[in-house]
């Protein structure tokens, strides 16, 4: 502050003509400050460590700079505010110190906790630290940082285990309350707000206690401190890690400190006790004890003092006085609150005000001869940048202090922390990154549920549900797949429903389609035995041309089962079953024309019968296209109004889409089916009548039996049609045709191709006939 002041004073551009006094106080960590506050105030001080300016003595003083401490600071804030002098802090950092309305002329060089808070906030949920337990002081600084820090780091969803404050001072019965908390604990992360005294303090009774294994995060009132290293266990502290506020330097202030001597302030008791313990001497004879005689020189030795490697927080200091400096400039050039200047000196020094000064500080804005850039917001309050610092071992048991990356609050959210990627120590020289949460991360495939009665950080893994998903680390919640995807097995990601349909490639399809084929294939070789031995007695018994009609539609039977497997498109499933309708219909029609014809022949042999030209082979013809056009007409109308269509099921099943083919009109499809019903249930009656009429081979007991098995088969189809799932629907129908047209060609065909093949001597017309046994 005096180096401060000395150089303004030399410095013709600021405040020319007018030299600035001072008054320095030391409250030794006490709160006497107030006392000494209400005395500069009452311009009644008495004290002799004061230096005081012989050629003027104002009422009262224009500004205070400090406290250091938040505390002491408030109350002085609070006490002389009521005069509106100016109070500037070089370190005071509680946010409480930022309401205009409690303290409306206090102004600090250093940024408010407010934003350290939300920096420290950010820098634990960088390194992704969910749970950590907080420490402070028990004062206004410790109480309200730690607050504030809490609010910003549940803002952020990290979790606090524990939140605890004690004093230096305090007995020692609650420091060890402190360390069972620190031990009984499974957070490994500490924020600790506090000074320190607090911080070495604690490191010695946990060092005793063999309590390691912490990372420490540390806020700018101990982070940089040197006297940690004197303190027993200070090495449990290398990997801390905090903000501080950003290196300096004051060119000429190290020299200066050099050149300080007793003779320079020889009412000062500080300079005095400060040169008896760097030189080990004592400025007055002293028994025992080696005298000096103040002509020593500092930069002879090494100590702190002089040290001028760090000046974060005595910039600080050096910031505050020319804010001062030029306040008091701005006024006597009269500058306007919008920065214009007047050529006018409208305020004479020794009538300016506190409150002019107050006012005037509010609005300056200047740069150091540094080049650093110095002015106040609305809560006289500096910009908050700061470096993150991490400590380190260094040679000889001491710790350095390396800056691994820096802050500053006026940039946008997520720029606001950056890295400079130097290799950072962490807890006892690690340099594997801690980890602290209460439960370890979700991964992708389950979402987190709050364990009751604990921190959201305190959470259980839930599986996602079939059909849900989750893809990335810790979700809340598991989203729903789409109509068409379902989740993968890990349910991190939702992939497309698998698509059944009965195909040609799968075992089902391949064996249906090996029958249907064996199925036409022996029609087909019937077909030609029928051919080859046309015009044996047992062929033209039985209506070959009604047999090979019925050849031929059975084969459609079988051919037209393969419509049914592969992928289901519209013209498949508009054909599989108008195909299958009227071919079996055309099948019917000829096997009821067959037991027309074996009724209509026997009444034919009675006497004076002549029924058999009202059904001869025209009619015959003509009936079973009537019969089929009938079929064919409904199927018209059925596709014409509405016809089946290609339908994607997700209605079975959930995991997977089934293709299959929509009946469009159930209706037209029952009508379909029940029309083939009606014609095999006729057919049977005939049938059923015509079986022992006297022939050897009456072919109406082959008919009966192949319509019953037929009418059997439909039967049993109907409540398996309905209650099969998927491609097992389509598989059941398949089947349903190949058993009834299976049933047809063996029951009226196989026993005549018997006798063609294997016993000619009965293919006579007398066997036919039955005349012989």
């Amino acid at each position: 502050m005096i180096f401060a002041v000395g150089e303004i004073n030399k410095n013709p551009n600021i405040l020319p003509g007018v030299s600035l006094g001072y008054k320095i106080y030391n409250n030794c960590g006490s709160m006497d400050i107030l006392r000494s506050a209400l005395a500069l105030v009452s311009g009644h001080e008495s004290s002799n460590t004061r230096i005081m300016c012989n050629s003027y003595n104002p009422r009262t003083v224009q500004a205070i700079i400090g406290h250091s401490g938040s505390t002491p600071t408030i109350g002085i804030a609070r006490t002389v505010g009521s005069f509106h002098i100016p109070v500037i802090s070089h370190f005071a950092t509680c946010a409480c110190l930022s309401s205009r309305k409690e303290f409306p002329s206090f102004f600090r060089t250093i940024p408010s906790d407010y934003y350290q808070s939300r920096a420290l906030a950010h820098l634990v949920k960088h390194f992704g630290w969910t749970w950590v337990g907080v420490l402070s002081n028990a004062n206004d600084y410790g109480l309200n940082g730690i607050a504030m820090f809490i609010t910003a780091a549940r803002a952020e969803g990290i979790c606090i285990e524990y939140s605890a404050d004690f004093e230096s001072t305090s007995p020692h019965q609650e420091i060890l309350r402190i360390v069972d908390i620190i031990k009984n604990s499974t957070s490994k992360v500490i924020i600790a707000f506090m000074s320190h005294r607090e911080i070495k303090v604690l490191v010695e009774v946990l060092h005793k206690q063999s309590v390691t294994g912490l990372q420490w995060i540390g806020s700018d009132a101990w982070i940089t401190d040197n006297s940690l290293t004197d303190s027993l266990g200070h090495t449990s502290l290398i990997g801390s890690i905090g903000f501080t506020v950003p290196k300096a330097k004051i060119p000429g202030l190290g020299h200066f400190l050099q050149e300080v001597s007793p003779s320079q302030f020889p009412n000062s008791m500080f300079i005095k006790t400060f040169w008896e313990s760097v030189f080990n001497c004592s400025l007055h004879p002293v028994m025992g004890q080696r005298t000096c005689n103040g002509a020593e020189h500092l930069k002879d030795v090494e100590n702190l003092f002089t040290d001028v490697s760090d000046l974060s927080f005595t910039n600080n200091v050096y910031k505050a006085v020319y804010a001062v400096a030029h306040a008091l400039h701005n006024l006597l050039l009269c500058v306007q609150s919008n920065g214009s200047f007047s050529n006018v000196n409208c305020t004479e020094f020794s009538k300016i005000n506190p409150w002019e000064v107050s006012n005037s500080l509010q609005n300056v804005n200047f740069i150091t001869p540094q080049g650093e850039s110095v002015f106040f917001d609305k809560n006289g309050d500096s910009p908050a940048r700061y470096e993150l610092i991490n400590l380190q071992r260094a040679s000889e048991g001491t710790m350095k202090a390396a800056t691994i990356g820096y802050y500053d609050a006026s940039l946008p959210k997520g720029q606001q922390l950056t890295m400079n990627g130097i290799q950072i120590v962490w807890k006892e020289g690690s340099k594997m990154v801690p980890v602290s949460m209460c439960s370890e991360s979700c991964p992708p495939g389950t979402r987190k549920a709050v364990q009751k009665g604990k921190p959201v950080c305190c959470f259980d893994c839930i599986p996602c549900a079939p059909g849900e998903m989750s893809n990335s680390t810790d979700s809340l919640n598991c989203l729903k797949c789409p109509l068409q995807y379902w989740s993968n097995t890990k349910g991190d990601a939702c992939i497309p429903k698998e698509v059944e349909f009965l195909s040609y490639e799968e075992k089902m399809g391949i064996v249906l389609v090996l029958f249907s084929l064996v199925g036409a294939f022996f029609t087909i070789l019937t077909k030609f035995i029928f051919y080859c031995f046309r015009n044996t007695p047992i062929v033209r018994a039985n209506n070959s041309e009604l047999s090979f009609l019925l050849l031929f539609s059975l084969t459609l039977c079988f051919l037209c089962s393969l419509t049914f497997i592969g992928r289901p498109s519209e013209w498949s499933c508009m054909l599989r079953h108008t195909a299958f309708g009227i071919t079996f219909v055309l099948c019917i029609s000829c096997v009821l024309g067959k037991t027309i014809v074996v009724l209509i022949a026997f009444r034919a042999t009675l006497p004076g019968s002549n029924v058999m030209k009202w059904f001869g082979p025209p009619q015959q013809r003509l009936s079973v296209l009537a019969f089929t056009l009938i079929q064919v007409l409904i199927c018209v109308l059925w596709l014409i109004i509405s016809p089946p269509f290609p339908y994607m099921n997700m209605d079975y099943y959930q995991e997977k889409i089934i293709l299959e083919c929509k009946l469009g009109s159930s209706f037209g499809f029952w009508v379909v089916l029940g029309y083939i019903g009606l014609l095999a249930s006729l057919c049977f009656i005939l049938a059923f009548l015509a079986r022992k009429l006297p022939d050897n081979f009456n072919e109406a007991k082959f008919i009966t039996f192949s319509m019953l098995i037929f009418c059997s088969v439909w039967i049993a189809f109907i409540p398996s049609y309905i209650s099969s799932p998927g491609k097992f629907t389509v598989a059941v129908e398949i089947f349903a045709i190949l058993a009834s047209s299976y049933g047809l060609l063996f029951c009226i065909f196989i026993p005549k191709c018997y006798v063609i093949l294997l016993r000619p001597e009965m293919n006579t017309k007398k066997q036919v006939m039955g005349k012989t046994k």
